[in-house]
């Protein structure tokens, strides 16, 4: 296992997607930016980034997949056997599984990721699944899997994502150089 996958659907939330991957890569974690449907997928408002490879070329069982939200992206990544598929396997393995906004309820319900956890989602998302406990909390981290709950936590959801891969002092470091509370 390597480096950490970010799925990018056509929906998906700029800032949910953008904010990981820039604070993984400021601290030396390796990080794909993983289209799903799209060579250059379009976020909700309107902008499209470049991914570093589409999932068909992705040959390698990732340390940890991360899911961003927006709509349709969340739906859109639900709807991926292949996502669901390499979540699984990552999950399994004992890797990191990272969602935020509507992706927790959607996508890793769907998935059947959520059973016997805790998790947090965009709020009024947590009806669409029937799996897991639902906590209004920022960010929860139920032992391999961090949840968050849009793109005003993306910041916090992003450093402990750190926190969780690397230590506290390196996420302390990041939250320092980005002037993140």
């Amino acid at each position: 296992m390597a480096g950490i996958a970010v799925f990018l659907a056509d929906g998906f939330e700029e800032v949910e997607a953008v904010t990981p991957v820039d604070f993984l890569r400021r601290a030396g974690i390796d990080t794909a930016i993983v289209g799903v449907g799209s060579t250059a997928p379009t976020g909700s408002r309107g902008i499209s980034i470049n991914v570093d490879m589409v999932i068909e070329e992705l040959d390698w069982i990732p340390a940890g997949v991360i899911l961003p939200g927006g709509m349709p992206g969340a739906e859109n990544l639900a709807r991926s056997e292949d996502v669901a598929r390499i979540s699984r396997e990552v999950m399994d393995s004992g890797g990191l599984v990272a969602s935020i906004c509507a992706s927790p309820a959607l996508a890793l319900g769907s998935f059947h990721l959520l059973e016997g956890r805790e998790f947090t989602c965009y709020p009024g998302f947590e009806g669409q699944t029937s799996e897991g406990s639902f906590l209004p909390q920022r960010v929860v981290v139920d032992g391999n899997m961090i949840t968050s709950r849009g793109p005003g936590t993306a910041a916090e959801f992003s450093l402990a994502i750190i926190r969780y891969l690397l230590d506290e002092e390196t996420a302390d470091e990041i939250a320092g150089a980005v002037l993140s509370v």
